[in-house]
């Protein structure tokens, strides 16, 4: 995946992850913790609100870290922010 396409990934997924927080009155992270240590929603209603928001969450910390891999290639090749921006451009 190109950074761009990164990117677009990570900005629909940060929108996905913030209706989430808003809805339930948590951070992504916070959430994702507790989910990971196994703890189960309280109200039956949320198990595929928080099913899709490990899940987007999980996809999320991957995306992450393909984009800093990218632009840490990218880097090497144009070391200013001027240089990444005119490649990104």
């Amino acid at each position: 995946m190109n950074t761009q396409t990164l990117l677009a990934d990570i900005h629909a997924m940060e929108e996905d992850l913030l209706s989430f927080e808003r809805k339930y009155g948590v951070r992504s992270e916070t959430f994702y913790a507790a989910y990971a240590q196994g703890e189960e929603p309280e109200n039956p209603a949320w198990v595929l609100d928080f099913t899709e928001w490990a899940s987007v969450y999980r996809t999320w910390l991957v995306r992450q870290a393909e984009y800093r891999d990218e632009i840490g290639r990218l880097q090497t090749r144009h070391p200013s922010l001027a240089g990444l921006v005119r490649v990104m451009a």
